[in-house]
């Protein structure tokens, strides 16, 4: 099982310098414009090794920083609420209805597939009669065009479905593009700060068939996740990481709940967080307290890092690189606030 999270969810990036001050007013922050350099230096050989395939590289340059000069100091540092079994009601009082977002029905690309079925119908009635097609010749078509749905459903997933949806969505729908960004923005936010790092992205179905020539792939968030791998195969998945995978695989939905008041995108990212569950062997009231707790700790993270968020989706809709988006995160948030 590969850590992979999907939608089916300002300011261009400057290293600010302090140039003006006033007489007798303390030396500029030297020591903090060199750890930016640094920094930037640092998200620069990790976006090389990113490009190379070497995930261990990258994460290696990142933790052997921590901590120094040029560090990421926003790594793997989120304040986390206490893990424990969460009732419903305190849920509710710190304004979270889990009602409106873990179970997702995306309303923008249904409503786009049921116009392009009328639209099919239409036209093959309409064919019918300006073209006289015999009843023969549409039952051969209409068996054709089954034929062709169920190759996509059976080789590719849906890929060719999801792609033609997709595409549409985005030429069409402005909202649908924004909450598609937003809601990947989401993912790797959550992510970077429970320290899994984001290794790429794609914001779209076209975007994902151009960058992986495959159909199979569908828009939304990788990570470097050997270590969840590593552990998925020899059967026991730590806390910690169990913890990791169960927040960041809310995130989407989360973020979209957090803007929106609903979520349409991220059911897939749901259901791989039940498959893995029900892998683990968890009973239903464990497996319904792991998630209400994931729930809690990744609302509250998405709302006290709101800014850091909004700056990130901003850099993502750019196609910045994973290192950029990194230096957006840390340029957010302040160390005390992580």
């Amino acid at each position: 099982m590969s850590m992979t999270f999907c939608y089916h969810g300002p300011l261009p990036l400057k290293l600010r310098l302090l140039t003006v001050r006033a007489v007798n007013s303390p030396e500029p922050a030297v020591d903090s414009i060199d750890s930016g350099s640094l920094r930037l230096q640092l998200l620069e050989r990790v976006d090389e090794e990113l490009k190379k395939g070497n995930e261990r590289g990258a994460l290696s340059l990142i933790n052997e920083t921590h901590g120094k000069p040029g560090g990421l100091r926003c790594f793997g540092t989120a304040r986390q609420v206490p893990q424990r079994l969460y009732s419903l009601d305190e849920l509710k009082l710190n304004g979270i209805d889990t009602s409106s977002f873990l179970s997702p029905i995306d309303v923008t690309l249904g409503s786009i597939e049921r116009n392009l079925q009328l639209a099919a119908v239409l036209g093959g009635v309409s064919a019918w009669f300006a073209l006289g097609f015999s009843p023969a010749q549409i039952l051969y078509f209409s068996l054709g065009l089954l034929f062709l749905w169920s190759l996509d459903l059976i080789y590719f997933n849906g890929g060719v479905r999801n792609l033609v949806l997709d595409t549409i969505g985005h030429k069409v729908s402005q909202k649908y593009h924004h909450r598609v960004i937003q809601h990947e923005a989401g993912h790797f936010l959550i992510a970077y700060l429970l320290g899994v790092l984001p290794k790429g992205y794609t914001l779209s179905s076209l975007e994902a068939l151009i960058k992986e020539r495959s159909l199979n792939v569908q828009a939304g968030t990788a990570f470097v996740d050997f270590e969840f791998i590593e552990e998925i195969n020899t059967g026991k998945v730590s806390a910690k990481m169990l913890n990791r995978f169960s927040c960041i695989a809310l995130a989407g939905v989360a973020t979209e709940y957090l803007l929106f008041g609903y979520s349409e995108g991220g059911l897939a990212d749901i259901d791989k967080l039940d498959t893995l569950l029900k892998s683990l062997g968890f009973t239903q009231k464990k497996a319904d307290s792991q998630v209400r707790w994931a729930v809690l700790n990744t609302i509250l993270l998405l709302r006290r890092h709101e800014k850091a968020r909004s700056q990130l989706a901003e850099a993502m809709s750019l196609g910045k690189s994973v290192g950029s988006c990194v230096d957006v995160i840390e340029n957010s948030i302040e160390a005390a606030d992580v």
